[in-house]
């Protein structure tokens, strides 16, 4: 047998479990917070998968301890990629259907870019490929909001003011992976991650309970069975596969799930929730897919031999 089989097989499943699972977390946060408000339920979410990844790590021996410096930044990327971004998602999905809400996330990688060109600039310069992408980047956008600029209703204002709300969140992903990946901390990914999940889960669970979400917030089978599966599914299934993927092939392959997981999210949405699929649904899927594969594909016009960019993108607010 060829020895690279059985590795090759390992990477398709992978790759299989971090479409499917993070692909679906969008439709398990929507059923989530039609019962549960989002800060408590990110709260409960993230301090659970960091308690149990963390727990995981010490027991398979993978070193888990952390400095006070370390624990600081670990907290402040876990504040901007769960607390800020993950939450306003949520909140957004109260309003906002899953396989849209998928959509405009999508679009993380322009921020990505726009951030690593110019308000972080490393002596490069954007690609033509690249500004194409963020071109078609724009028009997606436009075109899956039109019928919301179009509506005057208050729950068209709602999942329009809910559409533009997912935009800040996803800017917040980005600067806390980008913050992650300047700081380049001497800790096990895993054990990172469930520490940045830890702190967010116990920063969204305070935030929940001073706002009263508690007493307003219903844990039925229902909801609670949703939470149960994004800890499991989406928070500890669904990194671990990202994170192991990024050690056996190229981060421009593991990068294809952010073009792969909206369209999962639309389908599942339309299947479970009856969610529908519109004209510019699918006018604006074909779109934002095409952006988002011309920027994680595009090479930089390098201005010194010392600096290079590798626009990637990094793990979406849904996962």
């Amino acid at each position: 047998m060829n020895p690279e089989h059985p590795k090759r097989m390992k990477v398709v499943v992978a790759f299989a479990l971090l479409y499917l699972f993070w692909g679906s977390t969008y439709l398990a946060i929507r059923i989530a917070v039609a019962e549960i408000l989002p800060a408590l339920m990110t709260g409960a979410r993230f301090a659970a998968a960091g308690l149990m990844m963390l727990t995981w790590c010490r027991l398979t021996g993978r070193p888990i301890a952390v400095t006070r410096e370390q624990a600081v930044r670990l907290a402040v990327v876990g504040w901007l990629l769960l607390s800020i971004g993950n939450t306003v998602l949520c909140w957004a999905e109260q309003w906002v259907p899953s396989g849209l809400a998928a959509l405009m996330v999508a679009i993380t990688p322009m921020w990505f870019l726009l951030l690593e060109t110019w308000v972080f600039p490393a002596g490069y310069r954007i690609s033509r490929r690249a500004v194409t992408g963020l071109i078609f980047g724009v028009i997606g956008i436009v075109i899956l909001l039109w019928p919301e600029l179009l509506h005057a209703t208050s729950l068209g204002r709602r999942e329009l003011f809910g559409c533009l709300s997912l935009l800040g969140g996803s800017l917040s992903w980005a600067f806390g992976s980008l913050a992650a990946k300047r700081w380049r901390l001497p800790v096990d990914p895993l054990a990172a991650a469930g520490y940045q999940m830890l702190f967010a889960g116990l920063i969204n669970g305070g935030a929940g309970l001073a706002l009263g979400e508690w007493a307003r917030s219903i844990w039925s089978w229902r909801s609670t069975g949703a939470v149960i599966y994004l800890v499991i599914f989406g928070s500890l299934v669904g990194y671990g596969s990202y994170i192991w993927l990024l050690n056996h092939v190229s981060t421009t392959k593991v990068s294809t799930y952010a073009y792969v997981n909206p369209m999962v999210a639309v389908v599942l949405g339309w299947l479970l929730l009856q969610e529908r699929i519109t004209g510019y649904i699918l006018a604006g899927s074909v779109v934002i897919v095409a952006a988002v594969a011309l920027i994680t594909g595009a090479k930089p016009w390098r201005v010194s031999r010392e600096t290079e960019l590798v626009i990637t993108a990094a793990e979406g607010p849904g996962g």
